[in-house]
């Protein structure tokens, strides 16, 4: 099969582009696609940063420390932009005048107006795709929770929880880095950081808070820096935050967590949803399955714990008694991202990646959440039309 080559560039060169590298690398993985992203170039600041992607990926032709340099390459038709929240606004503008198709990291801009300038550049180039990069919703079991949500096999939503946690920084000798500072990570701080991979979905389902009432901590207040010194940190931790959804005629709680300092957890990514009819949950912790319980009214009430098995979006040469991982969830998502760029609306599968619109109701909720932790009262959003 012929496939339709993408030229990539890459800004930003850290885990999470190598993490794309990796995905591009293993795109023979997939069967039945007729289109490949290919990373021709690669930019970074620090200027050794881009010698991984030099060694290792043999399509890099040209390394950058200047962006700008970048996207005056008309052969470039797209990037990757994973960088510190504080970047975000001028490089995603700077990305998408440039008329480069853009995956940018979450939160799509350090706070609500560098998100807002971000959408104004969005809504001036339509010709443009711009999607926000979310990979735990391509696991199977969850594509499973996605499908029952369509068919409306939960009847009556009783209520919600999801949640993104891990533990990394438990420790309180772990070095300092970008995500505990506001300068660079923003008022948000876990949320920022963690809440698009959280709200992904119930944003998705429409399910979108009217209030919030928000307990955001930080546990660690100080960590050394690089050269020894103890600095301290200045983002939240941990945030929970308690919302009122209305959706149509149903109205619901929904628990949104956002966890740091969670003891246990490495990169557990979860969703439950309960309902008159069905509930059903899936975590990243167990990642082969899917637990729900059907209800028939006067019927047994028995929780049912399956295999999901290894049935993605995009089909790939695995085979279905294997388990599925985070590495396979970005490859989904990547391959989600370069159908839609290719085939716009007749994508072969029809679950997208992220969208502006819903990093911007992230931004909303995040905005809301810190106005209900600094008064103790339940906050109110006002959304967009």
């Amino acid at each position: 099969m012929s496939k339709r080559i993408i030229r990539f560039g890459v800004i930003g060169c850290g885990l999470m582009g190598k993490e794309f590298a990796s995905a591009a690398a293993r795109w023979c993985h997939l069967t039945n696609v007729d289109f490949e992203p290919r990373i021709v170039a690669v930019c970074d600041a620090v200027a050794t940063a881009t010698a991984w992607f030099e060694e290792h990926i043999p399509s890099v032709e040209k390394s950058y420390t200047d962006y700008k340099l970048m996207l005056a390459d008309p052969m470039i038709e797209a990037i990757y932009c994973a960088v510190p929240h504080n970047l975000h606004e001028q490089i995603y503008v700077d990305i998408i005048e440039a008329g480069k198709h853009l995956l940018g990291e979450k939160p799509f801009g350090i706070d609500q107006k560098a998100n807002q300038l971000v959408q104004e550049a969005i809504n001036k180039h339509p010709e443009v795709i711009v999607r926000c990069s979310s990979e735990f919703p391509f696991y199977p079991g969850a594509q499973q929770l996605v499908q029952w949500v369509q068919e409306g096999k939960f009847g009556k939503i009783i209520e919600v929880e999801a949640g993104f946690w891990h533990s990394s920084d438990l420790d309180p000798t772990k070095a300092i880095n970008w995500k505990r500072r506001i300068a660079t990570n923003g008022e948000y701080g876990c949320m920022g950081d963690l809440g698009m991979h959280v709200l992904h979905l119930p944003m998705r389902f429409g399910w979108k808070p009217k209030s919030v009432r928000a307990l955001l901590t930080q546990i660690v207040p100080e960590r050394p820096d690089n050269q020894g010194n103890v600095v301290p940190c200045e983002t939240w931790d941990n945030a929970i935050l308690a919302c009122d959804v209305e959706a149509g005629e149903q109205s619901f709680p929904m628990v949104l967590s956002t966890k740091r300092i969670a003891p246990g957890h490495a990169n557990t990514w979860f969703i439950r949803i309960q309902g008159t009819q069905l509930s059903a949950e899936f975590t990243t912790k167990n990642p082969k399955q899917v637990a729900s319980l059907p209800y028939i009214p006067g019927g047994v009430q028995a929780w049912h714990i399956v295999d999901a098995p290894y049935k993605s979006a995009y089909q790939t040469i695995t085979g279905g008694i294997f388990e599925f991982g985070f590495s396979d969830s970005i490859l989904q998502m990547w391959a989600a991202f370069c159908d839609e760029l290719v085939h716009g609306e007749g994508m072969q599968q029809k679950f997208h990646c992220a969208t502006p619109d819903e990093a911007a109701d992230s931004h909303l909720v995040f905005t809301a959440a810190l106005e209900s932790n600094r008064t103790g009262n339940t906050a109110l959003i006002n959304w967009r039309d």
